[in-house]
C-alpha cells in the first residue's frame, strides 16, 4: 500500500513542485493533493484520504504563531495523520515548537530530497523524525555536560528583559499590557515572547505557568 501524501505549503509553491516530483518517484508513496488555501485547509484535511502531511514552519510574525496554530488544527482534524513540518525560512530553530504542536517530524531548510523520503517513512511507522542537524544540537545542548559539569540550563540563556517578559505572560498578561508595564512598544514585548518560548522549547502561556511554578519563580497561593 502506497502512502498517500497531502501538500500544505502556502507561501512557497515551488516546493510543492519539488516535493511532488521527488515523493512520486518512490515506489512506496506519492502525492495526493495540495492545499490551496489556509482558510479551508481544516475541511481539505477531513476529505482527504492521505496518510501524512507535509506543511510550512514559519517564524513568528505580527499574526503570532500561524504555522504552530495550523499544525494543532490539522492533529484536532484528524490525529492519525502523520505531520511533517518544514521550516521555510531562515530563521531560529523551532522544531521544538513544532514537535509540541503535534508535528510527527521536522526538517530544516537544509534537508535534502532524500531527507524527505526518509522523513515520510519513518513517520508513517510511528517514529519521530528531525533532521541530523537538529539531533546534533540536542545532544550538545541536553545530554553533553558543561565544563563545570552542570547541564545546561535554558533559563540561563534568557536575558533579564526576557525574563520580565515571561514571569508577565505566565501569570496571564497580554503583550499591550506588559508593554504598558514595562515602557516598550507590543511589537518589542511579541519579539521578547517569541523569544522566551523559542529558549524554553514551550508553545503557550500555560506551559510557561507551569515552568515558572516548578522552578519556583512563582507561588501558586499568590495566583
Amino acid at each position: 500500500m502506497r502512502l498517500g501524501v497531502l501538500l500544505a505549503i502556502f507561501d512557497f509553491p515551488m516546493l510543492n513542485v519539488g516535493l511532488r516530483e521527488v515523493i512520486d518517484a518512490e515506489p512506496d508513496m506519492e502525492v495526493i493533493g495540495e492545499l490551496q488555501d489556509r482558510a479551508t485547509m481544516r475541511e481539505e484535511v477531513l476529505r482527504s484520504p492521505a496518510d501524512a502531511v507535509i506543511t510550512e514552519c514559519l517564524p513568528y510574525d505580527r499574526s503570532g504563531c500561524s504555522s504552530f496554530q495550523m499544525i494543532e488544527s490539522i492533529r484536532a482534524a484528524k490525529p492519525a495523520m502523520k505531520i511533517l513540518a518544514v521550516e521555510c525560512r531562515c530563521t531560529s530553530e523551532q522544531f521544538s515548537l513544532a514537535i509540541k504542536a503535534g508535528a510527527d517530524g521536522f526538517l530544516t531548510r537544509e534537508a535534502q530530497a532524500s531527507d524527505f523520503v526518509t522523513a515520510l517513512r519513518s513517520i508513517s511507522k510511528g517514529q519521530t523524525y528531525v533532521s541530523p542537524s537538529i539531533v546534533t544540537k540536542m545532544v550538545n545542548t541536553y545530554v553533553l555536560k558543561t565544563p563545570d559539569g552542570a547541564l545546561e540550563d535554558p533559563y540561563q540563556s534568557l536575558s533579564e528583559r526576557e525574563r520580565e517578559v515571561m514571569m508577565l505572560a505566565a501569570v496571564g498578561h497580554t503583550n499591550r499590557e506588559i508593554a504598558a508595564t514595562l515602557h516598550l512598544s507590543e511589537q518589542t514585548i511579541h519579539n521578547y515572547r517569541a523569544n522566551v518560548m523559542e529558549k524554553l522549547g514551550f508553545h503557550d502561556r500555560v506551559e510557561l505557568l507551569k515552568y515558572a511554578i516548578r522552578r519556583g519563580l512563582i507561588d501558586v497561593a499568590d495566583l
